[in-house]
């Protein structure tokens, strides 16, 4: 049975709201991935959705396709969605623990590779960002392989909200709102980055 100290309730967990307190158990290094999660669900429906995004924003003529478009923000969207119904439905899993960061990885590189390719936004911003995201998987895969729990800290939780919110504007229309949205989620993105580090090295003397 899960341990109930690990889950929200009352209204907070009804309304799915409730983010602080240690991660469940159920997404701690060593348990089963149980991929047949709604959420996982929601997971898997976000990748073929960037799958599709970058066909039709690339076979269009500018990357600005109304499909490819809603594509993108509904995978974007589902960073929260799929949060949500683990919450309310209680349904963690170490899979989703895992797929959850991946994926928001996955949607900013998407959306970077078309804002390239379009020049949709300054491609030395679009350089640091993809930098930045590489490095977050390079030190993922480490804390995996070193069995570390890297906890999401809310520095980066909040980054990827203007981040993957300029990508989205700038695929609608050009304006500054999209530019000054990329810088502060680059912003937010790089000081995460250096506490996810300090956190690793604190973990490894730790031991």
């Amino acid at each position: 049975m899960e341990d109930q100290k690990t889950r929200p309730r009352g209204t907070a967990r009804t309304l799915g709201l409730r983010r602080g307190g240690p991660a469940p158990r159920e997404t701690r290094a060593g348990e089963p991935l149980r991929p047949l999660t709604l959420p996982n669900a929601v997971g898997f429906a976000r990748l073929g959705l960037l799958v599709a995004f970058v066909a039709l924003a690339l076979g269009s003529g500018d990357g600005r396709d109304a499909a490819a478009t809603i594509c993108f923000g509904l995978a974007a969207a589902g960073d929260y969605l799929d949060g949500l119904l683990a919450r309310v439905t209680g349904q963690y899993s170490r899979l989703g623990a895992l797929m959850d960061p991946l994926i928001d990885r996955l949607v900013v590189i998407c959306g970077v590779i078309v804002t390239w390719h379009f020049e949709l936004l300054p491609r030395w911003a679009l350089a640091i960002l993809i930098v930045r995201e590489a490095l977050m998987v390079v030190v993922v895969l480490a804390g995996l392989r070193l069995g570390l729990d890297l906890e999401i800290n809310w520095t980066g939780r909040l980054a990827v909200w203007p981040t993957m919110t300029g990508l989205g504007l700038s695929l609608v229309t050009d304006s500054w709102v999209a530019e000054a949205c990329l810088y502060v989620g680059i912003a937010g993105s790089i000081a995460a980055s250096v506490l996810y580090l300090r956190d690793g090295l604190a973990a490894l003397r730790a031991r």
